[in-house]
């Protein structure tokens, strides 16, 4: 328990400084996705090890619904306009979500191939010192 708090601690640490920097430096790419950027660099380069975010990572992925709770407060408290551009809005948002989710399909498929190819490739190198020998 105490390891995941600590992991949920340094994922909103990195995510107030990366927001912070996105202000300061006025980037227009959005804090969290400096952050996520940055998480993604680390793990690939293994400086820091995949267990030691996969706690924090599933607690947050496993409370994901609390994360909704604030846009739907919004959504009753500007009703005013969301009745005078409730359709347009509607529809930004089915469009948005369908393009979310297609990109997310297509990055999710290429890295499952990229990943059943590396395992080929590495399940070939193993066997091929066996053949031979």
């Amino acid at each position: 328990m105490l390891q995941t708090l600590a992991q949920v601690s340094l994922f909103s640490l990195l995510a107030i400084i990366c927001v912070q920097a996105e202000q300061y430096f006025n980037l227009p790419i959005p804090g969290s996705v400096i952050g996520l950027a940055i998480v993604l660099l680390l793990l690939l380069t293994k400086t820091i090890p995949e267990r030691g975010v996969s706690l924090g990572s599933a607690w947050l992925i496993g409370e994901l619904l609390l994360f909704f709770i604030p846009p739907v407060v919004s959504v009753i408290k500007y009703q005013s306009l969301f009745e005078h551009y409730g359709a347009r809005l509607i529809v930004m948002l089915v469009l948005g979500t369908v393009f979310v989710l297609v990109g997310t399909g297509f990055v999710v498929d290429r890295v499952f191939r990229f990943e059943r190819r590396m395992n080929r490739q590495r399940a070939q190198a193993s066997l091929a010192p066996s053949m031979e020998g």
